[in-house]
């Protein structure tokens, strides 16, 4: 075989495809763990996460919705089972169902002005994100009570209007609209940024 048709065989194979790259530069993060960039967090348990939507709840059956909305949002869900992240989810929902729009920009502004206040309105940018996500899949939308349908035979029988969840997935999720826009209004479109941005999701 002549060194030309040599040569020609060589350039021709696919060997080169099957190296890695990565494996041999040094600042690749195939070279060292990519969790170490990241401060550890705390993992928060379910029974941890139930207690404080429960002082949550508490502070909004007393009529405090801006104590229940900051207590919510100071204390994030990172770490911790999906049952627990979606249970502090469907709290602040119903926190912010329970405030009337005219309270919105007020209550906001307040949180913005006091101390970590920008951070409260980026976890509640998440929530606001993570709440459309899982109403526009279908997934946890915000609860609402099951209607009980009287029959003509005496009896109750458990259900709800044709449509009614439709409606209820609608309210939900013109709600945090509501709120998406209240939040950008106050703390400008670099909380979007912020949000995407962060590798910590709730």
């Amino acid at each position: 075989m002549s060194i030309i048709q040599q040569h020609t065989a060589s350039s021709l194979s696919d060997a080169w495809r099957t190296i890695n790259i990565d494996a041999l530069t040094e600042d690749s993060s195939l070279n060292f763990d990519t969790s170490t960039l990241h401060p550890p967090l705390p993992e928060i348990s379910e029974a941890e996460v139930r207690q404080l939507n429960g002082q949550v709840r508490q502070l909004l059956r007393g009529g405090d919705a801006e104590g229940a909305l900051r207590g919510a949002l100071e204390s994030p869900v990172y770490n911790g089972p999906d049952i627990a992240k979606e249970g502090h989810l469907q709290t602040v929902i119903e926190v912010l169902q329970s405030i009337k729009a005219s309270e919105m920009t007020p209550m906001l502004q307040r949180i913005y002005g006091a101390e970590g206040g920008a951070e409260c309105l980026d976890v509640l940018m998440k929530y606001l994100y993570k709440g459309m996500a899982s109403t526009s899949s279908g997934g946890s939308a915000p609860r609402t009570p099951t209607r009980l349908a009287h029959q003509s035979t005496g009896f109750s029988q458990v259900g709800s209007r044709p449509g009614a969840a439709n409606e209820s997935t609608g309210a939900a999720m013109s709600v945090l609209l509501s709120w998406h826009e209240k939040v950008v209004d106050i703390a400008g479109q670099g909380c979007i940024v912020r949000v995407m941005t962060d590798w910590r999701r709730v």
